[in-house]
């Protein structure tokens, strides 16, 4: 069998499958859960931006404590983050996920707090760095460089990643995926327009790397920048307008197949 014929093969897999998990019943489990509580531009931005922060581990204990976050936020994130006082940050400290600590959630709400200042909505803060910089990669090194501008992070710092650092960045190229993409299918938001969703990347971790090797659209060991890269290029080519859609398909291979 051809090389041709064979990435004939994946494609026409990763396509079933992104038909497969790409429904509204994916939600329920998945972080993406905590943002579709909402139905303003600005609270979805909050939400989404920290349930994706924490997204790591049990997706289970991931959407219970994202929606513990919005708890703690009085269920109006966009409100809390933009007046947030003494008071409101003393609140947070009963917050604990994993490594993500009350001292980190409160250096988050604060840094965006300033970026809501400076800027207006989180949103406006990425379209004003995307339009400064005029791609994906950039605009992730900038926001990393700005959210941590406003005070020391110290340890913090850890929790939001770094192409430039040679991150894979999974969680930050997920969060783009909910904002940028929108296929009216009821899953990912489509609120930010001013990126295409040709210029995303896949969201790579540990299930979407494995099964990308085993699929061979992946050979690069360390899911690292270079490995997104790489496997996105190979995304690309099966669609050129969409290609972080197939995180669906890879995703739920992964998870749900074992494949």
């Amino acid at each position: 069998m051809t090389n041709e014929a064979t990435r004939l093969l994946i494609k026409e897999l990763l396509e079933e499958k992104y038909e497969q998990y790409n429904r509204p019943e994916f939600i329920e489990d998945d972080p993406i859960a905590v943002p579709h509580q909402f139905s303003e531009e600005n609270d979805i931005e909050i939400a989404a931006f920290l349930a994706a922060t924490i997204a790591w581990g049990q997706r289970p204990m991931i959407v219970k404590k994202g929606m513990e976050m919005m708890q703690l936020m009085e269920h109006s994130p966009y409100e809390f983050v933009k007046f947030a006082g003494q008071d409101d940050f003393a609140r947070l400290k009963k917050f604990i996920y994993r490594t993500f600590k009350d001292t980190d959630l409160v250096y988050f709400i604060g840094a965006l707090q300033k970026l809501i200042n400076d800027y207006g909505t989180l949103g406006n803060s990425f379209k004003s760095f995307y339009e400064e910089k005029g791609n994906v990669y950039d605009l992730l090194v900038t926001f990393h460089c700005r959210f941590f501008q406003y005070k020391k992070p110290g340890r913090t710092q850890k929790h939001l990643s770094n192409p430039a650092k040679g991150s894979a960045a999974k969680r930050m190229n997920m969060m783009l995926r909910w904002m940028v993409r929108n296929d009216n299918r009821g899953v990912d938001f489509g609120l930010w327009q001013f990126v295409k969703p040709s210029a995303l990347y896949l969201p790579l971790d540990v299930h979407t790397a494995r099964i990308s090797r085993k699929l061979g659209i992946l050979t690069r060991r360390s899911n690292d920048w270079r490995a997104v890269e790489e496997v996105s290029k190979v995304l690309q080519e099966f669609d050129t307008e969409d290609p972080a859609k197939y995180d669906f398909a890879l995703f739920g291979l992964g998870i749900f197949e074992k494949f």
